[in-house]
């Protein structure tokens, strides 16, 4: 049994993350948040020590390092928001525990060099949670294109939009400085699937950026992909609304439609059972969705060349 910490227990993602740890057979020593709306925990781990300040849940931490091995920390979970992320993943590292951090790992590509620097340091290991990679459909769709690589690169449309409130612009997520924009707050998991299924960018175009989208052309090793994101309502599908739909997730790979709407929320679990097995995905594994994001991010909208996905 491994002894857990985590960050951002009062965040949306921590539950499945607390799940994860329970569902593995581990075991919850500490928890923080400068929320103390953190009631969830009580489901899965009420003994668990919480503190609303970083540093007394480093002291806390610390001195059960200094107690020797059957008290100390083995990992860290990380849902704290993106622009903590790194600084988070030192503080699990300081204490020789295994850092599992959600998505983005970091927000800026070069910061992924120092983690990896100080990952050889400490001996630990930087594990992300890349948990599409794990969903039936999709592994069968990449088998296939390993298997059989495609003659003619493959026309893909992916559509992803899921509703935000008002609130999400008034919080860290809303924050570019800190969530790294919509491209890599939420479309960090639609780059990473990309990529993952149908190898590495070759040339990528920007056609549409604000707060609420962001929208362009991606050629990949094997595909070329249209892509959209939204947080806007407006731009579900009619019939999702009439239904009263939020969500909307859509994968056309030549007309011919790809599952991956359904069983994110276990995931995760499949996720800690890997990396608690020694494998999990690592830095190198995060490294080039996180580069795509950031050129998202920054790279300039241009009007389209010859395709555009069917939303614009």
């Amino acid at each position: 049994m491994a002894n857990f910490a985590l960050m951002g227990v009062g965040g949306f993602v921590a539950p499945r993350h607390l799940a994860a740890i329970r569902d593995t057979g581990n075991r919850l020593i500490a928890a923080s948040d400068p929320h103390d709306s953190v009631g969830v925990i009580d489901s899965y781990f009420p003994d668990a020590s919480f503190f609303t300040e970083v540093e007394r849940f480093d002291r806390f931490l610390e001195k059960r390092r200094r107690e020797g091995s059957i008290n100390a920390v083995d990992y860290v979970s990380i849902c704290s928001p993106n622009y903590l992320h790194d600084a988070h993943v030192r503080l699990a590292l300081r204490l020789n525990a295994h850092a599992i951090c959600e998505k983005p790992l970091v927000i800026n590509p070069w910061n992924l060099d120092q983690l990896q620097t100080l990952e050889q340091e400490y001996d630990t290991g930087i594990r992300t949670v890349l948990q599409l990679r794990h969903l039936p459909s999709l592994l069968a769709l990449r088998e296939q294109i390993q298997a059989n690589p495609p003659a003619t690169k493959k026309d893909v449309v992916l559509s992803y939009i899921t509703r935000r409130g008002r609130w999400y612009h008034h919080s860290w997520k809303g924050s570019e400085a800190k969530s790294g924009g919509l491209a890599m707050n939420i479309g960090i998991h639609l780059f990473d699937m990309m990529l993952w299924i149908f190898g590495a960018v070759s040339h990528l175009e920007i056609h549409a950026r604000d707060p609420e989208r962001v929208s362009g052309v991606m050629e990949l090793e094997h595909a070329n992909v249209r892509w959209f994101l939204s947080i806007d309502e407006s731009d579900l599908p009619e019939r999702v609304q009439d239904e009263g739909g939020h969500a909307y997730r859509s994968l056309l790979m030549d007309d011919e439609a790809i599952e991956f709407s359904t069983g994110f929320r276990d995931l995760h679990t499949t996720v800690y059972q890997e990396t608690l097995a020694g494998r999990g995905h690592g830095i190198e594994d995060a490294r080039p969705a996180i580069e795509l994001a950031y050129r998202v991010r920054t790279q300039p909208v241009v009007q389209p060349r010859d395709s555009v996905h069917p939303a614009l």
